[in-house]
């Protein structure tokens, strides 16, 4: 038999176990979403440099570029030919929301109409 100090320890340890298991899956989650951030961060920022390139409102493709939850945690900024988006990532833990947020830039380049080369 074990002595009495012992009881209880295999529900303690599967306890923690437990809420360690999670709080390492959460921030493995939370890593992927802010990478995935970046990429569509740079995606937006791309499509909107396109659409601006074509002169088509560089804002409205920039933020159609980007499907699902980032959407809604959209900026986008257009300063002449350049375009920049930043994406915030969900997540479960408040302190890292505007902290891992990613940005996107995308400048276009207009030809130059005397030589028929491109800006350098």
């Amino acid at each position: 038999m074990s002595p009495v100090g012992d009881r209880g320890q295999a529900s303690v340890e599967l306890a923690a176990g437990a809420a360690v298991a999670v709080l390492v899956s959460l921030l493995a989650l939370q890593v992927l979403a802010a990478g995935y951030a970046a990429v569509m961060a740079d995606h937006a920022a791309e499509a909107g440099a396109l659409a601006l390139a074509n002169g088509r409102p560089a804002a409205d493709a920039a933020r159609s570029a980007v499907p699902g939850w980032p959407q809604r945690a959209a900026h986008v900024q257009v300063e002449g030919d350049t375009v920049r988006v930043t994406l915030v990532p969900p997540s479960p833990f408040a302190f890292l929301r505007g902290r891992l947020s990613a940005t996107g830039r995308a400048v276009v380049r207009r030809p130059v109409a005397s030589a028929g080369r491109w800006d350098r």
